[in-house]
């Protein structure tokens, strides 16, 4: 039986192993700093002179061992070879100063740009994108996973490189000091390559593991924390953190596992390469006995034996990081090559629509739900300027019809019409841009009612703005607050009220000036008072538009043009509340005795 697929499912051929063709894949991810190259190549030219450098230093203590025992280095004293040496750190310094900078410069604004993207990509996703994908793990591709490219970026992929120049390096010097003795330590390096390829695959795979559990755990917390009222008004503080305690316990358990891989692919590495370094230490220790090396030359080839264990060590260690870093670009990837809905790269001319809506024998089941057929052959029209209500039982589709308008999903049959052009001919921007929508749960942006009002017109002036404001019956508390439109509303708009954040939301499509207007029980949970006011406020803001009310409370929608009684995805009724109300023993006559326990006549 076929699942959702969810963003982080691990494809299970690339989990287990590594292929050039996903390597090349993989690597693709780089184009985000391709443009902060010359940043890359002048900072590699750096960390070349300054493993050169580095390797340059250690030789000379070399020679510094000679020349204490009477050689000779060009002619210098220890005292000024002393100096020499001084001003090569100095050296090394700066241009390791320019080199972290440098580095710094990329990989800073690649993950900038690379984060970007995807966020820029989410936000342009559709709706069913959304119902697959819960927000903290979404939240965990933008942040966990670019940060671990960060880091591969400016540290990882760096160290390899030097750590590379110095192996290549050491192997040089110690092949022009004892081609013999180089042979030794030479041989070790092919098992411990081997070895790290093999492991790198199980490490892969670990690290996939600990950044799904990660963005699972993410997932936890960005549900409490934006339902922290629910969480408080059950008692539940207990349960969210024993909840998130074992989530984050699993983190832990799979970080240890994958600490313990890296453990004791190290220790299988510090064993053979120290093991090597004793038997070079015995082979080379005879060799002094013979008089074949000088001190000297020991000391150098002893140094540079340290280095290249020290370089290979790395190397493995570096390689598994790039390996899990790696591992996090597919998820990155699979949502950069994600189809996006809205295309904010093609521009179009703004279109005014009059208001003609048609729904054409539509047929629709949700794509998560293919089996169940919410609308089978749905037909009915709204006139320009007319108000319509939805009215039907809870799961009847009233909310799916206004759905289906806005494309949040594709119809499986027939057609949906505006102005007599199927909705899917418009460019999808262009066309939602004349629509607007008041919900039942207005959400509020954290920051000014300034700022949320503009949402509707981010261009708009300060006078359209406060006239908006008058027009939805909210001036008159936005005036008595003592910093007016710049009163910051808090997360969600938890700082105002119901009413408050119902007649923000008027005033915010009131300045958007739509065609087509959609009320989704926007009175449903108000107090009195406040739904007289935003009821006033809705008629200023459905004057001579075409309006579609979901409603649930009948007494909202008396005086609408035309209500349609919708039930199991049928429209059964269709009429004015009169006409309705007349009818014994109807849907919406027994709704309304219903809800004003009498007959309405």
């Amino acid at each position: 039986m076929a699942r959702r697929r969810r963003i982080g499912d691990v494809d299970e051929k690339l989990q287990g192993t590594l292929s050039m063709e996903s390597m090349r894949e993989a690597f693709r991810i780089f184009r985000f700093v391709h443009p902060y190259r010359w940043y890359l190549y002048v900072g590699l030219f750096l960390l070349t002179i300054s493993s050169v450098v580095f390797l340059g230093i250690i030789n000379m203590f070399k020679d510094l061992i000679k020349v204490a025992q009477g050689g000779d280095f060009y002619g210098m004293s220890l005292n000024q070879m002393g100096l020499l040496l001084l001003g090569v750190l100095i050296l090394q310094g700066i241009i390791s100063y320019f080199r972290v900078t440098l580095f710094a410069h990329a990989s800073e604004k690649g993950t900038a740009d690379l984060r970007k993207a995807v966020y820029d990509k989410i936000i342009t996703l559709p709706v069913t994108f959304f119902e697959k994908n819960q927000s903290g793990e979404l939240i965990s591709r933008i942040t966990s996973d670019v940060d671990r490219l960060y880091s591969l970026f400016s540290i990882t992929l760096v160290e390899f490189v030097r750590q590379i120049i110095i192996l290549i390096g050491s192997i040089s010097i110690l092949i022009y000091t004892n081609h013999k003795l180089t042979l030794i330590v030479l041989a070790t390096f092919p098992v411990v390559v081997i070895f790290a390829m093999f492991f790198g695959r199980y490490i892969r795979k670990l690290s996939k593991e600990k950044q799904k559990i990660l963005a699972d755990t993410n997932i936890i917390l960005s549900e409490s924390v934006s339902s922290i009222q629910v969480v408080k008004a059950f008692t539940n503080e207990v349960f969210e953190m024993f909840r998130y305690g074992q989530s984050n316990q699993s983190v832990v358990k799979v970080a240890l596992k994958f600490a313990r891989g890296r453990g004791i692919f190290s220790a299988f590495i510090v064993t053979i390469l120290f093991g090597a370094l004793c038997f070079v230490m015995w082979q080379a220790a005879l060799m002094v006995q013979n008089q074949e090396i000088d001190p000297g030359d020991l000391f150098g080839f002893v140094a540079f034996s340290g280095i290249i264990g020290a370089a290979i060590a790395s190397l493995g260690t570096f390689y598994t990081e790039i390996l899990g870093a790696l591992g996090a670009t597919e998820r990155i990837r699979e949502i950069l090559g994600m189809e996006q809905e809205v295309n904010t790269q093609v521009s179009s001319e703004p279109i005014k629509l009059q208001g003609l809506i048609e729904y054409q024998n539509v047929g629709f089941s949700y794509p998560s739900r293919p089996d169940i057929t919410i609308f089978e052959d749905l037909n009915f029209s709204v006139r320009p300027g007319e108000r319509i209500a939805l009215v039907g039982q809870s799961g009847s589709g009233k909310s799916t019809i206004v759905s289906l308008l806005l494309q949040f999903y594709e119809i499986g049959k027939g057609d949906i019409k505006v102005d007599g052009k199927s909705i899917y001919d418009f460019s999808i921007t262009r066309f939602r841009e004349n629509i607007a929508i008041v919900p039942q749960e207005v959400i509020l942006f954290g920051g000014s009612i300034r700022e949320n009002i503009l949402y509707g017109q981010p261009n708009a002036s300060n006078e359209e703005v406060i006239q908006a404001a008058k027009q939805a019956n909210a001036w008159e508390f936005i005036s008595t607050f003592p910093e007016g439109l710049e009163t910051l509303v808090g997360e969600r708009g938890i700082k105002l009220s119901g009413g408050q954040r119902q007649r923000i939301a008027i005033a915010r499509a009131i300045l958007k000036n739509p065609s087509i207007l959609i009320l989704d029980e926007a009175t449903s949970s108000l107090d009195a008072e406040s739904e007289k006011l935003v009821q006033e406020a809705l008629n200023n803001l459905m004057m001579n538009r075409t309006s579609i009310i979901i409603a649930h409370r009948l007494a909202t929608i008396r005086d609408v043009d035309c209500i349609f009684v919708i039930e199991k995805g049928r429209i059964i009724e269709k009429g004015t509340h009169d006409e309705l109300s007349m009818i014994d023993s109807g849907a919406y006559s027994n709704l309304a005795k219903l809800q004003f326990d009498t007959t309405i006549r």
